[in-house]
């Protein structure tokens, strides 16, 4: 199932693997690894939606998710919608490009193939950016819950949540979603594809303190600093409140996960001691996650 922006934390552990080894470090400036990048954010800051990069500044056709150095290069040249560290807006669209080309310029692997060799193979989990023929053909086909969602998510023309999810074009798009033009991209800030079953075991390592089956791919630090609220304040993005973590939301329960527009989601409730995960492929609100969050809590 493709599950939109529950991929974001994925990336995010990606580049935090990196960080773990120190072959990068959460305050150096982008720019020390990505030399034509021009906005003065810190790796810190790309990590908690701070950066001031929350859309791609050149529009760009459904075509272009297909071309990595095209989007990179956008970002790089781009100037920053806001200073960045002063105020949150999530990279709906952006946030995968900016940390997935951060793991290509430290480690020379892209993030779908650091993510399939390094994380989800050691942890058995059945997920990916980029998938191939016989990958793709597993996938469900996403539908609408009905028609109006698209024009709903994308909010008021020419705000910053519709640059945000608007560019490059297609991505609420059933047409562009289900082509292998989309399941073959790296996308990694809404194309993660995913069995719910591979989210809630991804979590459960996290929850573990970075280890899964005697397999320990984090630190514990790394974890401890990975689930720590970094920002709490407006998200110019979501228009509300929001607590960003290095790649998830946190919750006022205590709870770290992330979201996703159509209605799939995945977290770890540290203070009841589960992880969640649900992945949808009719695009619609999140009233099924409520609702089976409130069955669940009831029996704890």
């Amino acid at each position: 199932m493709n599950v939109y922006s529950v991929g974001k934390p994925v990336a995010a552990l990606c580049l935090l693997m990196l960080v773990d080894r120190r072959r990068v470090d959460l305050d150096d400036p982008v720019a020390a690894h990505w030399p034509e990048f021009r906005t003065p954010a810190t790796v810190r800051q790309v990590l908690s939606h701070t950066a001031g990069l929350p859309a791609f500044p050149v529009p760009r056709p459904a075509e272009a998710v297909a071309d990595w150095a095209l989007l990179c290069a956008d970002l790089a040249a781009a100037e920053p919608d806001w200073a960045p560290g002063t105020v949150a807006g999530e990279h709906a669209w952006t946030y995968g490009h900016l940390v997935g080309e951060l793991v290509r310029r430290v480690d020379g692997r892209s993030v779908g193939r650091f993510l399939a060799e390094e994380i989800a193979a050691p942890w058995r989990l059945d997920l990916g950016f980029g998938l191939g023929p016989a990958d793709q053909r597993r996938c469900a086909d996403l539908t609408y819950g009905d028609p109006g969602w698209p024009t709903r998510m994308l909010g008021e023309p020419g705000s910053l949540r519709a640059r945000a999810l608007g560019n490059p074009a297609g991505g609420l798009d059933l047409a562009v979603v289900n082509s292998p033009l989309w399941r073959g991209a790296e996308v990694p800030a809404v194309n993660l594809h995913a069995t719910a079953a591979a989210l809630a075991r991804l979590y459960a390592g996290l929850l573990a303190d970075g280890t899964l089956d005697g397999v320990r791919l984090f630190s514990r630090e790394l974890v401890a600093e990975a689930t720590r609220v970094q920002y709490d304040g407006p998200d110019l993005v979501l228009d509300r409140r929001a607590s960003w973590t290095l790649g998830m939301q946190w919750e006022p329960d205590g709870s770290w996960g992330m979201g996703g527009i159509g209605g799939s989601s995945a977290w770890a409730d540290p203070e009841r001691g589960y992880t969640f995960a649900y992945a949808t492929s009719r695009l619609a609100e999140h009233d099924r996650v409520d609702d089976l969050v409130e069955a669940l809590h009831s029996c704890l």
